[in-house]
């Protein structure tokens, strides 16, 4: 199965396919969480060694948060 939108461009017909879309899935999956750790990490670093609540980083860790369960709860109920 091919995307709809991009099977429309001539050009990318041949290139986009269930492969391509799979590793496109799996790379930003791994990306996000990868990014995540990193957060997280900084955060805690700051809250151990300089002692400071970074608000702003605890901001992105909740929104990841919400984010992945959001889609997580809409793809269990409605795929």
């Amino acid at each position: 199965m091919t995307h709809p939108i991009l099977s429309r461009i001539p050009i990318l017909r041949k290139f986009i396919d269930e492969r391509f879309l799979e590793h496109r899935r799996r790379s930003s999956s791994l990306a996000g969480f990868s990014t995540l750790i990193v957060v997280g990490g900084i955060f805690e670093y700051r809250i151990f060694v300089d002692h400071v609540i970074s608000w702003d980083l605890f901001a992105v860790i909740l929104t990841f948060a919400v984010v992945k369960m959001s889609m997580f709860a809409w793809y269990r109920f409605n795929a």
